[in-house]
């Protein structure tokens, strides 16, 4: 007899959700307040520094920097800063698009370039979710042939090692330390930018090759760009195995076996040879 383990997930997932939610109010709302205190401060520091200005004209000069801002540009630095729209930058952008990770740092600012930005989405996202597709079957074909060169019983989970230890180091450790040197952020801030990119969450709080102060070689970003497309591939293959062991701890846990089949069961599962554990949903 099996028992619906659906209203169980469901619990389980907006518990999560409340959780993340008290823990990161819990470790950042008491930063927040200071760093507002603090630029409440620096405001009144000004003004009393510059006092041909009142808080008014403060504000509006505030507004303006937070508008450039938005429309991507820093207002660090002065008029002979890169162009964010240069074919590397714009070569990029389509990519976060595409990917739909869209960091939020950039985006069109013309009516054309929003009507475009629409249709290419909606052409680009359903190709790249077909293209990762394909590359995920790559490797997982991959995978398979790794499995057959590797005669030693238990051979799936050492594929399954090689596969995460592989791609961890591929895309999650060694490319934090190229972003460390080139951008001048620590290691910690590479991985988190790292994980928050190939997971498609993309904050945008960080974001190769938009530092003012830096000289970048011109295809910095595009090599970027195809690092994503290949780790997202990975990393959605990881979540994929993490979301099928869930989905099969959960049907094991709340799943009660027929011991008259049992027997059977066991024959014919000796009768099949052993799939690979590792796949791409249709």
């Amino acid at each position: 007899q099996q028992i619906s383990w659906t209203p169980l997930l469901v619990l389980g997932y907006l518990f999560y959700l409340l959780l993340g939610a008290m823990v990161f109010q819990l470790l950042e709302k008491q930063a927040e307040t200071h760093f507002r205190d603090q630029f409440q401060l620096e405001k009144l520091k000004f003004l009393q520094n510059y006092t041909c200005l009142d808080r008014q004209a403060l504000e509006q000069f505030v507004q303006v920097l937070m508008e450039a801002w938005e429309k991507g540009v820093n207002p660090e630095g002065n008029s002979t800063n890169p162009s964010n729209w240069d074919f590397s930058n714009s070569f990029f952008f389509a990519g976060t698009v595409v990917t739909t990770i869209g960091y939020g740092n950039l985006s069109p600012s013309t009516v054309a370039g929003q009507i475009f930005c629409v249709f290419y989405a909606l052409f680009g996202v359903p190709l790249n979710l077909a293209f990762l597709n394909q590359l995920g079957k790559g490797l997982n074909a991959h995978l398979i042939t790794l499995e057959r060169w590797v005669q030693k019983p238990g051979r799936a989970q050492v594929q399954l090692a090689i596969f995460l230890t592989t791609g961890t180091l591929l895309f999650l450790v060694f490319p934090p330390l190229v972003f460390s040197y080139v951008e001048g952020w620590s290691y910690g801030e590479g991985f988190y930018f790292t994980f928050i990119t190939l997971s498609t969450i993309g904050f945008g709080d960080y974001v190769v090759g938009t530092n003012p102060n830096k000289h970048y070689i011109p295809v910095y970003r595009s090599l970027t760009a195809i690092w994503i497309v290949f780790g997202l591939a990975w990393l959605a293959l990881v979540f994929n195995v993490g979301a099928d062991l869930m989905e099969k701890f959960l049907q094991l846990k709340w799943h009660k076996p027929d011991l008259s089949l049992a027997e059977g069961a066991t024959i014919k599962l000796e009768d099949e040879p052993e799939q690979p554990r590792i796949h791409i949903p249709s």
